[in-house]
């Protein structure tokens, strides 16, 4: 038998607009629905990101969350666990990491109720790093979904990868890249995909395959590609006793666990060659990008000075002050800014400044929470010196973006 486990990442930025959200709703979330509704053989792993859940509940579309809910209690969709504002885990610090995972459990928690039980997890953008999978195991979860690339050893078609940690004992389940691209890019139909996995899990008893892709290919990216490609499969499979689509939890209960490596770091846009030089997350935070450097300059400052505001706030005012920082550096970490700042590849001069904008009131309520505590008058000159500096680094972003 073969086991085909799709996954599928559902996210939108915290500064997307209504109007974005509507079209990707009506042209890609919607549709999704309809289909797994009209396939009830269908299943999918499902990560989604609490910050939209929350969006789709506050603008409107509390229709998706429902039925996402619904699905999760048949049993047709699997939830795993994320960060909830789409964070790169391993460019963060420890603390904040575990803060984005526990926001997003907590989130999804309110509004998938009992058919929320995460087991794995998806790192955003597959940005995959030891320290941070140990984050992740320490935490509870039980396997991690990562980019083929970052496979060290044989390639897991009859067999669960796990591999040791600080934390414990991990498994992993790698996405196939080329498999997964073919669909993401329409490279790739219906039959041409039952085809090409039979041919690769050729001469084996059981064998498995994972695809992961966006959400939002689905009908946004690619129209009516939700009929024309997924549909089209679960039909051509509802019937087979060659094939079955399978929650990718389920295949740790089908298939043994094999000692391994860990896997590389990386990420699932990241190559041989970048990995070989030992720059793992290219897409956010490449040494030869200017841009990156100055962003995640500036994002070190903010983090600098909201822990200083964490530690010093100590009246009403400064506490008042202090929530306001940490409910925008939340947000402030979203991996989007960094994403858009690649000349050569995308490029969006607003969606870098978004980003930019909320690290900026995240600096900008973390000084004020310090400037209203009673901390010594040496130390809140000294928090506003980094406040100068950090406009000084936005002020060399924005004269990269207008250069």
């Amino acid at each position: 038998m073969i086991y085909w486990a799709p996954l599928l990442h559902f996210y939108q930025p915290p500064t997307q607009s209504h109007g974005v959200l509507a079209k990707i709703c009506e042209e890609s979330y919607r549709p999704l629905l309809k289909v797994f509704k009209e396939h009830p053989e269908s299943r999918v792993t499902v990560n989604m990101c609490g910050v939209l859940t929350e969006m789709l509940n506050n603008h409107g579309y509390k229709d998706i969350v429902a039925g996402l809910r619904e699905l999760g209690e048949r049993g047709q969709v699997e939830f795993i666990e994320s960060a909830k504002f789409h964070a790169i885990l391993p460019l963060i610090p420890e603390k904040e990491a575990r803060r984005q995972i526990e926001l997003n459990r907590l989130t999804n928690l309110s509004f998938f109720k009992n058919s929320y039980k995460p087991k794995g997890f998806f790192l955003p953008e597959m940005c995959y790093s030891d320290e941070t999978a140990s984050i992740v195991r320490g935490m509870g979860y039980e396997w991690v979904i990562v980019s083929g690339i970052a496979c060290q050893g044989k390639w897991p078609m009859d067999y669960t990868p796990t591999f040791k940690l600080s934390s414990g004992a991990m498994k992993a389940f790698f996405r196939d890249d080329i498999i997964s691209n073919m669909i993401s890019f329409k490279n790739i139909d219906a039959v041409g995909f039952v085809s090409r996995i039979k041919e690769l899990a050729k001469g084996k008893e059981n064998a498995y395959i994972v695809t992961a892709m966006d959400a939002e290919t689905f009908g946004h990216h690619i129209s009516d590609w939700e009929k024309i490609f997924l549909g089209a499969v679960y039909e051509i499979i509802e019937d087979s006793d060659e094939i079955k689509v399978i929650n990718i939890s389920d295949l740790l209960k089908i298939f043994p666990a094999v000692k391994t490596k860990p896997p590389k770091s990386s990420s699932w846009s990241t190559t041989n060659e970048e990995i070989m030089a030992g720059n793992y997350y290219p897409l956010w935070n490449t040494p030869h990008n200017s841009i990156h450097r100055l962003q995640w300059e500036h994002m070190n400052i903010c983090l600098e000075i909201f822990q200083e505001a964490e530690d010093k706030n100590d009246n009403d005012k400064s506490q008042l002050f202090f929530n306001t920082a940490r409910e925008t550096l939340d947000m402030a970490l979203h991996s989007c800014q960094f994403w858009w700042a690649n000349k050569d590849r995308m490029w969006n001069e607003n969606l870098i400044n978004k980003g930019l904008i909320l690290q900026e009131e995240a600096i900008f309520n973390a000084y004020l929470s310090v400037a209203s505590s009673g901390c010594k008058d040496s130390e809140k000159k000294k928090c506003c010196k980094k406040v100068i500096a950090a406009r000084y680094i936005a002020g060399k972003i924005r004269d990269e973006i207008l250069s």
